[in-house]
């Protein structure tokens, strides 16, 4: 090899080697900026990292541009090392910005409708039921069936039958008043509950949803570093799509005071006998049916129950529990009964013995435990206690230093399985505030009680349901528990 050969490759290595210098710069100023534009590393850990990737890089070109083969094997073995923590750390970043960007800005509440038959009958399809009479449920608040009847004028011409209440439209239903009935999913669920033959009489011909925006984001704004908020948390009975309109199971009130780390759970039973907000009616009702009206409806229905303001609210379902409870690798719980519950999969039912004491749960156990009441003592009262317990247990799996192992992966399990109106700058800063302290927080507890009744509602005007009266005192003591923590 002539000295002229040598000269030239030893021009081309030098330019291969400051090519990749640069790139490393880039990507290091790429990834600093991904980080801050992220905005949960607290200053002094972006500030360590900035300096450390400084310095990396300009060990890195000391060793690539310098002289002798060995520094710049180091060199290149040292560049490959930092271009993969970058790209992870570039991956985390866009994953969770992405993450933030879907659970946020759903202003809309997904109602999806059914269009039954009787299952004897011979309507199969939507086009055997034209011109045929559909019977429906007329409401005050009534946007969703009015755009969903809207939506099926368009397929086919059919006459709609309207009705008050759910018992008169099963019960001509039932007596082939009507062809069929149109119906939403949370209404459906009523049927099936209080009427078991309407399980083995129906026949789905058809289903479609409809999107509803909400009229406003709900959000009432504050500093959540340096003052008290309340976040309303949803629970609906449903699985898969977390914005669709249902019953709201859970009803919990989340009351956080950054500055003293202390929060107080406040748990209402979804049978609590309330007057739905913005619905002009004599008739009170069951908690839980103001998740059928929409997210909007449940959280302005507690403010007035407990006199306060709710600042955001959080609203996940079945497939949400069953999802972080797995990615958190299980939970412990405390019982003060063994009892037994089940859980509904696509192939039987699956029974859960808990014991008496502590018992570690997976998803589908923790959504069984969350969910039992009739073999409690305490009923209703004992299920939120029980819902309580998972939410705490975790919370404290989520705030350990545990949970930077399993954070990609619990993303993407949540993706699409909660909805918040919570700004991403506002649990960001949460995050960035929690990882600068580390702090374990005081966790209180207080579940509102009442007494059980047989009462007419607005969801099922013409026969009596069950609902639990609300005790007074306990109602006062939520309220009062609720001002002491938020005005510390």
């Amino acid at each position: 090899m002539t000295n002229r050969t040598k000269k030239k490759k030893k021009v081309i290595k030098k330019k291969v080697f400051r090519h990749i210098v640069y790139f490393l710069f880039i990507l290091s100023l790429f990834t600093l900026g991904t980080l801050l534009f992220l905005n949960v590393l607290p200053t002094v850990y972006f500030a360590l990292l900035g300096i450390l990737i400084v310095a990396l890089d300009c060990l890195i070109t000391y060793f690539l541009l310098g002289k002798g083969t060995k520094k710049r094997l180091f060199g290149i073995l040292l560049t490959i090392v930092i271009i993969i923590l970058q790209g992870f750390i570039v991956f985390y970043s866009i994953h969770t910005l992405d993450f933030l960007k879907k659970i946020n800005g759903q202003d809309y509440n997904t109602e999806n409708y059914n269009i039954i038959a009787l299952k004897n009958s011979n309507y199969d399809k939507l086009k055997d039921l034209k011109e045929e009479d559909i019977g429906f449920i007329e409401s005050d608040d009534d946007q969703g069936i009015q755009e969903a009847k809207k939506y099926l004028n368009k397929k086919v011409k059919m006459n709609f039958v309207s009705y008050n209440d759910l018992a008169d439209l099963y019960k001509a239903f039932i007596n082939e008043d009507i062809e069929a009935i149109l119906i939403e999913d949370a209404e459906k669920s009523i049927l099936e509950e209080d009427y078991e033959d309407f399980l083995q009489e129906e026949k789905i011909v058809y289903t479609f949803s409809i999107n509803l925006k909400l009229n406003d984001s709900l959000a009432k704004e504050v500093d959540i570093i340096k003052s008290p908020f309340n976040i309303y948390i949803s629970g609906i009975d449903t699985y898969g799509r977390v914005t669709s309109v249902s019953r709201s199971d859970v009803n919990m009130v989340v009351s956080i005071h950054p500055e003293s780390h202390k929060m107080l759970f406040t748990s209402i039973p979804r049978d609590y006998y309330v007057p739905l907000h913005g619905i002009n009616t004599t008739y009170k009702d069951k908690l839980t049916h103001a998740g059928i009206h929409g997210v909007d409806t449940s959280l302005h229905t507690i403010e007035d129950l407990l006199d306060i303001d709710i600042n955001y609210y959080a609203k996940v379902n079945f497939t949400s529990l069953i999802a972080i409870v797995d990615e958190l690798g299980g939970i412990e719980v405390n019982t003060d009964e063994a009892f037994r519950a089940y859980y509904v999969e696509d192939t039987g039912v699956v029974n859960y013995s808990f014991k008496k004491g502590t018992n570690k749960l997976n998803g589908k156990q923790a959504l069984a435990y969350s969910r039992e009441r009739k073999s409690l003592p305490g009923g209703d009262v004992d299920r939120v206690k029980h819902q309580q317990q998972v939410l705490e247990a975790i919370i404290h799996k989520v705030l350990s230093k545990s949970i930077l192992t399993k954070y990609s992966d619990i993303l993407k399990a949540l993706e699409d399985k909660v909805v918040t109106n919570m700004g991403t700058k506002n649990i960001t800063k949460f995050v960035k505030e929690q990882l600068k302290n580390m702090s374990t927080w005081e966790i209180d507890t207080n579940t509102l009680s009442g007494e059980g009744a047989m009462e007419y509602t607005y969801s099922y005007k013409n026969a009596k349901s069950y609902v639990m009266i609300p005790d007074t005192d306990s109602v006062n003591e939520a309220k009062m528990k609720i001002k002491n923590l938020t005005n510390e």
